[in-house]
């Protein structure tokens, strides 16, 4: 009964499947940012503080990063650049 409901979903409506990737890519950022903060903090500070600040800091980083990809995710639309960073020209959108 459940693979047939599965199958009716298109993909962009499959809220499980977007909540199971976003739990999977907060958690692999965390991990992975909370080893890279912990990293910095051995090469380059001494006091246990500043090095747990780091680690935190790794951390908080990879959670923001995984929260901006997730949010873009379940609203189904591109981070927007900057049209004056970007080599491509403004729509009729932005010049209006």
């Amino acid at each position: 009964m459940a693979e047939e409901n599965k199958a009716d979903i298109p993909a962009r409506y499959d809220l499980n499947a977007k909540w199971d990737a976003c739990l999977d890519l907060g958690l692999r950022r965390f991990v992975y940012s909370s080893f890279a903060g912990a990293f910095t903090g051995l090469l380059l500070f001494r006091s246990p503080v500043t090095r747990w600040a780091s680690v935190a800091f790794g951390a908080g980083v990879g959670i923001g990063s995984a929260y901006s990809q997730c949010s873009h995710k379940f609203d189904e639309s591109p981070p927007k650049l900057n049209p004056i960073l970007s080599d491509a020209p403004p729509s009729k959108a932005e010049e209006d």
